[in-house]
């Protein structure tokens, strides 16, 4: 295990490139299973979890090769074990993607159930249902989804709750399924959009993908190609809340802001300048923030994955706030870490509230999940004195090269084995 150990006061200045993103990489690499030509997905982010996507499609038969861009190239489609085992699913949560793409093209699919995770239980019921409806005969057993069809037909689906991965599963089963299929309630984020701008490049006709109806003609065969994944939107926005907390004046390359019109909005709130182009964004600030309340929504909203480090931004604060999270339960167990670096929040069920403070002061503590992990950092990065973070391999899973982005941009963070965990 690892740890990092960041001083606080650091001056944020400069610019950095957006990655590619984690949550529109995975799905992707996911589709490539239903393509029967050789594919390059290009800016594919470098993080535990697309480590984790291609053991997966490795563990199944894939071939693949990755160069010193990080584009991969998944060279041989064609599995030989239709079947996601539970160590590598329990890994991550996004295993999951692989059903609907297996199911469609070869008939049968034996995948893990994914199960609960720090952050709530995020039920697959969804994806199994709406599955049925397309004619697939689907059993759980001994902790599996069993999944048999000899040929998925075209339907008219409609989700009772928007879900992301539930819409890409559906999404990519129906691309091989016979007729039409037609979504309801599907998820609008962008990372659906940009995995259905994937799919109709490699030959699968799709509509309405970003809207709340997708509709979906069924093709016999999706070919090959190259694509680039779109930027990751929750790291920009992570790096524009790092700029505002610590004062400082950044530009981010190579992102799309147009994914960001709610963040900017409330980040110009704060008390923020922001200046956007078509794939750039810079910002600067020059005050403490001003305390801001929001709540969590599915997208155009503010994302659920960026409600930890606009906790942490409230905290130093200028005034009281209030963060509802509308999207997972059980989703602020960061709030007892801000506690120990002098933080004044209470949690009353889904909603924080928040009294900022002048400073925060450094502290060991402990990353539970991913986002946790990048607010528990900004509060370290603003926070007087040093502050370390054990678990960080929470981080590794969803931000690529973290810590030389930030360091890059003026921070002191250095990494190092842990010699023992915090448990209080």
């Amino acid at each position: 295990m690892q740890n990092l150990t960041i001083k606080g006061t650091c001056e944020i200045n400069g610019t950095v490139q957006v990655s590619g993103s984690k949550n529109a990489a995975l799905p992707i690499l996911a589709a490539t299973v239903l393509c029967h030509q050789p594919v390059c997905i290009q800016k594919v982010p470098h993080l535990k979890d697309v480590t984790t996507m291609l053991s997966l499609l490795g563990n199944m038969g894939m071939t693949f090769s990755i160069d010193h861009k990080l584009n991969v190239f998944i060279e041989d489609s064609t599995l030989n074990l239709y079947e996601a085992p539970y160590d590598l699913v329990k890994q991550m949560r996004a295993s999951v993607l692989v059903l609907g793409p297996m199911l469609a093209r070869y008939g049968y699919a034996k995948v893990s159930l994914p199960g609960g995770c720090a952050i709530g239980t995020r039920p697959v019921d969804q994806h199994l249902k709406l599955l049925e409806q397309l004619g697939a005969d689907i059993c759980v057993e001994d902790g599996y989804i069993i999944a048999k069809a000899k040929k998925l037909k075209g339907a008219t689906l409609t989700f009772d709750k928007e879900t992301v991965t539930g819409t890409e599963n559906i999404l990519m089963a129906a691309c091989l399924a016979e007729g039409q299929t037609i979504i309801r309630n599907a998820a609008k984020e962008p990372e659906v959009e940009d995995l259905a701008d994937f799919l109709n490049q490699m030959g699968a006709k799709i509509e309405g993908a970003g809207t709340n109806t997708i509709k979906i003609q069924g093709v016999s065969k999706l070919n090959g190609g190259a694509y680039q994944v779109i930027p990751d939107r929750i790291e920009a926005g992570t790096l524009l809340i790092v700029a505002v907390m610590a004062r400082g004046s950044i530009t981010l390359t190579e992102c799309q802001p147009s994914h960001l019109e709610h963040v900017l909005d409330a980040l110009k709130q704060a008390g923020a300048d922001i200046e956007v182009g078509d794939t750039w964004i810079k910002l600067s600030m020059t005050a403490r923030p001003k305390a801001i309340s929001l709540v969590t929504d599915v997208y155009p909203g503010i994302p659920t994955d960026l409600q930890a480090q606009f906790i942490a931004m409230n905290a130093i604060a200028d005034g009281e706030s209030k963060v509802e999270e509308t999207i997972f339960e059980n989703r602020f167990m960061h709030v007892s870490e801000l506690l120990r670096m002098g933080a004044d929040i209470t949690l009353d069920r889904n909603i924080a509230v928040i009294k900022g403070v002048k400073h925060l002061v450094g502290a060991k503590v402990m990353a539970t999940d991913l986002r946790a992990s990048a607010a528990l950092i900004l509060a370290g990065l603003c926070a007087k004195g040093s502050t370390q973070i054990d678990r960080i391999y929470h981080i590794d899973r969803g931000y690529a090269n973290i810590e030389e982005k930030l360091c890059k941009l003026g921070a002191s963070i250095q990494r190092s084995p842990s010699s023992h965990f915090h448990t209080a």
